[in-house]
């Protein structure tokens, strides 16, 4: 599937819709493949999201075209990335929270410097970590080879869980964090 035009909605709405798709990423010779299956929506309006105070040199591909890639460093230590979504001008991004690896896995271990099982995937830093996306992805098309979205069918609704968003202190009660149900991968039921 790749009607790229449902990136066009409110991050709200494209959060469930991007779980059960693929990143995937040409690495050194290898494919690194991850079902998405953990996300979280941000926009301008949600004191949450980078993007509440307007654009700034940071946070300028958020404001548009959807289907970018948004990379921004945490905590001093950690990359994390996220899909911009909504119309060009309002500034928004789904986080990709958590991946399920479907290909790759070697070299993904290797990037996450031995970890294995869910502990591979299973955080934003630690997608970022494993896929091998720094701060230099920032702004990348993800139609394009490296590194890219394949959108894939909406997984029905009673799979898509929807909780509060993980580990911010603004807008914290704000639902919408989406996990597949089930699925092991996930940061936190």
């Amino acid at each position: 599937m790749s009607d790229w035009s449902l990136l066009d909605g409110m991050a709200a709405d494209v959060a469930p819709r991007l779980l059960g798709s693929l990143l995937i990423r040409e690495y050194k010779g290898q494919r690194l493949v991850g079902r998405i299956v953990e996300a979280e929506a941000y926009d301008q309006t949600d004191a949450a999201s980078h993007s509440y105070h307007g654009s700034t040199p940071r946070t300028d591909v958020m404001f548009g075209p959807a289907g970018y890639l948004y990379v921004y460093f945490t905590y001093g230590m950690h990359y994390c990335m996220n899909v911009v979504c909504g119309p060009k001008g309002m500034g928004a991004a789904v986080l990709i929270r958590a991946v399920e690896p479907l290909n790759g896995l070697e070299a993904m271990e290797s990037n996450r410097r031995g970890k294995t099982g869910i502990e591979l995937t299973n955080g934003p830093a630690k997608v970022c970590q494993a896929f091998a996306i720094d701060r230099a992805w920032n702004g990348h098309d993800l139609r394009a080879e490296p590194f890219r979205l394949q959108l894939e069918t909406s997984l029905p609704a009673e799979v898509v869980m929807q909780t509060t968003r993980i580990g911010i202190t603004k807008a914290a009660d704000v639902p919408w964090r989406f996990y597949v149900k089930g699925n092991t991968y996930i940061s936190r039921p």
